[in-house]
């Protein structure tokens, strides 16, 4: 046994994101505490902009390779044509790199093991098969969604497309609600061709999950949270190895593990100063990923919402001089803290948070859960509507602002949801009741 693991090494694929990178690392970790060593190969941009403490960890090492924007990629909220042409880069040479890098390491006498890939890395899975690798898929979405994506794409594609009706719903087996336009991947709803490159991504995570038999994925979820999702696809073996962060967070500590915060680069913590001095269950933390962009309106919607609540709020702001043009800049500073950056699992355990309003990207909600936050959702596009349902409508941990005819959630609807979850009534006690529960 002690052989077999000291010959055991395998290179994981990420893409370059901070949501996927994070938890990557995060299953990297756990691997290694195993006995398995791992290589962790992404974007040169991507490494860049994480600390030097990671490359002094015994059995990880770095294989960057440049995409063609080693000076930073495109943000996906500014043009999703200029993010096409990036994933197109990424893909052809990410792929002559990972064949080039496998093929090196077997002249050499220190193969891999096994090729692992993360989600919208469908190219790796076909290069692995080229190279007569064992390839396996990590998940860093909802099982759920992967449940969704596969009936799209097999059995029940036709069934999808009637359900763009208002009032119709579909059934799909093993997920706990009735889909319905609103919870269906909205790239799948794109009609502009924009989105076409990663709709074949998916499409081809899908061909190549049934071109093996009893195909094993591994997803960033847990058996309490999603049991029936891992198990709704019959011929896939779906294994919940989540929630994937640090685990001293999960004891309930506060780490030095910086690995999971963003770029590593020294930060400010005059926030956790600002926060000291609330009081418990008193702020509404504010936070839409690290590259999403609002637009203005969305902005000031959101800034009016957070002003009528007359609540502090800690506000997460990405972009340049993003206050600028909003209405209420200066009742905003007076009422709450606006930053660029903070380590969300850090806010997100301290105890003056009541409140989570959130995109609903799947890191941050399991965040939320994990710590016992309620949320307010407020999703934006691709996984987060059906994450928000399952918020709302399957867990019970938050509500969902509902938008208006134009897709933009107004003020009034910001305040309304922020005092459900954040008020003494009982809708809202019931809430962090469930939210607390939910992972004891």
């Amino acid at each position: 046994m002690a052989k077999m693991k000291e010959n055991c090494h395998v290179l994981l694929v990420t893409f370059p994101s901070q949501g996927q990178n994070n938890p990557s690392l995060q299953f990297a970790k756990r691997f290694i505490k195993l006995g398995v060593n791992v290589t962790f190969s992404t974007s040169l941009s991507a490494l860049n902009c994480r600390s030097n403490n990671l490359h002094s960890i015994k059995g990880l090492t770095f294989a960057p390779f440049s995409d063609g924007y080693d000076n930073g990629y495109p943000n996906i909220g500014k043009s999703l044509d200029e993010y096409r042409e990036f994933y197109a880069s990424f893909t052809v040479l990410g792929s002559e790199f990972v064949s080039e890098i496998f093929t090196d390491r077997a002249k050499e006498g220190r193969p891999f093991s096994r090729i692992i890939h993360t989600t919208v890395l469908s190219w790796v899975g076909i290069v692995a098969k080229r190279v007569n690798s064992p390839a396996t898929l990590l998940w860093i979405q909802p099982a759920t969604l992967l449940d969704l994506y596969y009936y799209y794409f097999t059995s029940y594609k036709d069934a999808f497309k009637n359900c763009p009706d208002e009032d119709k719903s579909l059934e799909i087996p093993g997920l706990p609600f009735l889909v319905s336009i609103r919870e269906i991947p909205s790239i799948l709803l794109s009609s502009d061709g924009l989105m076409d490159w990663l709709i074949q991504t998916m499409k081809e995570h899908v061909e190549l999950i049934n071109s093996e038999s009893n195909e094993i994925v591994l997803a960033n979820t847990f058996d309490a949270l999603e049991f029936e999702a891992l198990r709704a696809i019959k011929n896939v073996n779906m294994v919940g190895i989540g929630p994937l962060f640090p685990s001293s967070f999960l004891d309930g500590k506060n780490p030095s593990d910086t690995s999971h915060g963003g770029d590593l680069r020294q930060r400010s913590k005059d926030y956790m100063e600002w926060l000291n001095a609330k009081p418990n269950a008193s702020v509404v933390y504010v936070a839409f990923g690290s590259y999403s962009e609002l637009p203005k309106q969305m902005m000031e919607e959101i800034a009016q919402g957070l002003i009528g609540s007359e609540r502090p709020f800690l506000w997460v702001i990405n972009g340049e001089k993003p206050m600028e043009n909003l209405s209420c800049k200066e009742e905003l500073e007076k009422q709450g803290k606006i930053v660029s950056w903070c380590s969300q699992v850090e806010v997100l355990q301290h105890p003056s948070l009541g409140c989570f309003l959130t995109h609903c990207g799947w890191n941050s909600t399991l965040e939320s859960l994990v710590f016992g936050i309620p949320v307010v959702a407020c999703p934006l596009w691709t996984d987060q509507d059906c994450n928000s349902k399952l918020i709302q409508d399957v867990w019970k941990t938050g509500v969902r602002v509902n938008a208006n005819e134009e897709g933009v959630g107004e003020a009034a609807e910001f305040k309304i949801c922020i005092e459900i979850v954040m008020g003494g009534g009982k809708e809202g006690e019931e809430l962090r009741k469930t939210q607390r529960n939910r992972v004891t």
